[in-house]
């Protein structure tokens, strides 16, 4: 069982060079520990593979230089808030889901957002996070199937926007 959270101090801050690997085993755990009910096994693994170029992962995380959730040091979930209020990645660790991480990072991220004046948010989530999103104000804007290493995935684009 999870430790609750209150008795675990939470950090959230930016992303720091070397956080990489770490940030993929997030993902990895994430996508594999909590999508598996909504996408087949071939599904996860085409989205998140256990082989993976890890070149090419640290470029993009580089790139969308997420906030990193740690707690007692070690990083347990992730998201970026890009310019134009598009999030990339919101990812939350298999073994601290459900714990009230994820949602305070979703506080932090859309604080960002009216931080910088974006009138509205969006991100392409999938069917294991729809409820997720929609519990923190969003709504599906568009359904859509997108093809990943050959396998189709389904997902929604979901916006937030700031009233």
């Amino acid at each position: 069982m999870n430790a609750p959270l209150q008795h675990q101090p939470v950090v959230i801050r930016l992303f720091r060079a070397g956080d990489e690997s770490r940030l993929h085993a997030i993902f990895h755990t994430a996508v594999h520990g909590l999508a598996a009910s909504h996408y087949r096994p071939e599904q996860l693994e085409a989205w998140a593979p256990t082989d993976y170029d890890a070149a090419q992962w640290n470029d993009r995380i580089r790139r969308i230089q997420p906030c990193v959730v740690e707690i007692d040091g070690q990083p347990v979930a992730y998201a970026d808030l890009q310019a134009n209020g598009y999030i990339d990645h919101f990812f939350v660790s298999a073994a601290h889901a459900r714990q009230g991480i994820g949602q305070q990072l979703m506080h932090h991220i859309l604080a960002l957002a009216k931080q910088r004046g974006l009138g509205r948010v969006q991100a392409h989530v999938s069917l294991s996070a729809e409820p997720f999103f929609a519990r923190n104000g969003f709504a599906v804007t568009a359904r859509q199937t997108v093809t990943v290493r050959g396998v189709p995935l389904a997902n929604a684009l979901m916006t937030w926007t700031q009233l």
